[in-house]
């Protein structure tokens, strides 16, 4: 009984963690955060990178903080995630941020430390790929 109670615990305070999208395309950015919805995280989506660094830092403030940030390398007229996540750094330089590609060969993607990064996704997203991105630090 104590086990199932404190896996219930932990299910609930996985529940509580936030993870912040950042992708200018609908679709692409609603799957990412139903997916990371489905693996028990809350999810908060924008489209650009001044949003997220804007969300990030009024989160933060607010003492209820995001655990990790995906961000979409490249916003056509917006700011991408290697502008942004530096930014990000600034607000928090123990920040969680990872950057997602559709090109999977992009230069970023592949040396994502070099950037700022904490890790990389390409997309399309699959489920498994998602699931040991977050898990791997938050």
């Amino acid at each position: 009984m104590f086990a199932l109670l404190e896996e219930s615990h932990l299910v609930a305070q996985e529940k509580k963690k936030k993870i912040l999208v950042m992708d200018d395309e609908d679709m692409v950015g609603e799957i990412a955060c139903q997916m990371i919805e489905y693996l028990g995280y809350k999810a908060l989506r924008v489209t650009d990178g001044a949003d997220a660094v804007r969300e990030y830092k009024k989160h933060r403030d607010d003492g209820d903080g995001f655990q990790a940030v995906i961000m979409d390398l490249t916003i056509p007229g917006g700011m991408g995630g290697k502008e942004a996540v530096g930014k990000i750094l600034k607000i928090d330089s123990e920040a969680t941020v990872f950057v997602s590609s559709g090109y999977s060969t992009d230069p970023v993607l592949l040396n994502f430390q070099k950037y700022g990064f904490s890790g990389g996704i390409a997309k399309p997203f699959d489920l498994a790929a998602m699931q040991n991105l977050l898990s791997s630090v938050v």
